[in-house]
């Protein structure tokens, strides 16, 4: 019997749904870059099983409930999107049918309370950093554990940011930056030397007092109700007269540059897609800027992390490394580099052990480059990999920062 996908049930995303669905191949060149069959070597766990189970499931040839094992073990890394030869948008697909999952889906209530606390915590510094000191009076035991394990020993003192920071000698561009929420609590000081950076390059950077989160945590556990009410605060806050909303933390920008599917068929469309093509990451605006050269220091070696959603969402990887060459650093590149580090909105919480598996084989392969230091674009991978590494572990801007510094990043 034919089946087809019901796509005016779907709602504004079905078409892009369906349309990944028809443009997969299925010719498997996805395959040894999905960290999910890398490491089970089970197709189910692979994007092609995945386009494969997610078409039954909408098309009504098998239940939900079916399809939920694999589909759950799935990072969203995206690293099938830089293989895939067809150009599926594999991205656009999981993060629409997990929406579609998760309205429909019926969760035990020990895992609904679980989910509900870590969205009602992790987008909202405050409420994180009291969490993070309560967590602290008691055992790092329970579903909570895993995540509890990536907060550093001490919290850094909190540091928000000013409403402008002003550039340095002849000004060359004016951004708006997105605060960011986890980042704020785990290391505040990567906010503060993307302003420094920025301004030592002529930068004038204004950080919007009205933003919050940009919702992507919210968007990537299928909670897109959350993840919109969240957006549409920045809708507002961001304003239109600057050269490019600047975002330091590559799942944060990927979730920025997907407004425009999440508000697909609603009114703030329009205003949405407008926000997300001015959205770019730190580094790939310094590289297009053209950047100025900080002071010769003592060259390390340096191994940069593609953060997935810096390298397979937004395409953004020669543009950091050249970054780092031009602070007189040599870059080096690990094995695997495609592979995700485990770390992925809340992954640790909902797959523990495959995310500890990931952050042990991408620390092994990061110690391998005998690097002096480790540099990445995103704070989810920073805490996954310090947890697993003995090595320095630093945002991109901060090593730049030091280097304008004269300071030694380790």
């Amino acid at each position: 019997m034919q089946h087809a996908i019901p796509v005016e049930t779907l709602g504004a995303r079905g078409p892009a749904m369906a349309a990944a669905i028809a443009s997969c191949v299925h010719c498997g060149f996805c395959l040894p870059t999905c960290p999910t069959y890398v490491t089970s070597g089970e197709e189910p766990h692979s994007p092609r099983g995945r386009i494969f189970l997610m078409k039954d499931v909408l098309e009504g040839s098998i239940s939900l409930e079916a399809a939920l094992a694999p589909i759950d073990s799935c990072l969203g890394c995206q690293a099938c999107v830089t293989a895939c030869p067809s150009g599926v948008e594999y991205g656009d697909l999981i993060t629409a049918y997990r929406t579609h999952a998760e309205e429909r889906r019926r969760r035990p209530p020990a895992e609904r309370a679980k989910r509900a606390l870590i969205a009602q915590t992790l987008p909202y510094p405050r409420r994180f950093r009291a969490a993070a000191r309560l967590a602290r009076l008691a055992p790092k035991v329970g579903p909570l554990r895993p995540m509890l394990d990536l907060l550093p020993d001490a919290l850094p003192k909190a540091r928000p940011l000013p409403e402008l920071h002003e550039a340095q000698g002849e000004r060359r561009a004016r951004v708006a930056l997105l605060a960011g929420c986890a980042q704020q609590v785990l290391d505040p000081d990567i906010g503060w030397a993307t302003l420094r950076v920025l301004a030592r390059n002529g930068v004038e950077t204004v950080i919007p007092r009205a933003q919050g989160c940009c919702g992507s945590l919210a968007l990537h556990a299928g909670n897109a109700s959350q993840a919109a009410r969240l957006a549409r605060r920045n809708l507002e806050a961001f304003p239109d007269d600057v050269d490019a909303v600047i975002v330091n933390a590559a799942g944060c920008g990927s979730g920025m540059r997907d407004y425009g599917l999440l508000f697909a068929g609603e009114p703030e469309e329009d205003r949405a897609r407008a926000l997300a093509d001015r959205v770019v990451d730190v580094s790939a605006f310094l590289d297009e800027l053209g950047l100025v050269a900080p002071p010769a220091a003592e060259p390390l070696r340096v191994a940069y992390h593609d953060a997935c959603h810096l390298a397979h969402a937004q395409g953004v990887r020669e543009a950091p490394q050249r970054l780092l060459h031009a602070a007189g650093h040599e870059v080096v590149v690990p094995a695997e580099w495609e592979l995700c580090c485990g770390s992925a909105g809340t992954y640790n919480v909902e797959q523990p052990e495959r995310a500890a598996e990931l952050g042990r084989r991408k620390a092994e392969n990061l110690r391998a480059t005998g690097a002096d230091v480790v540099a990445a674009g995103n704070i989810g991978c920073l805490a996954q990999i310090r947890q697993h590494l003995e090595l320095p572990v630093r945002h991109t801007v901060q090593i730049l920062d030091r280097a304008y510094a004269g300071v030694d990043v380790r």
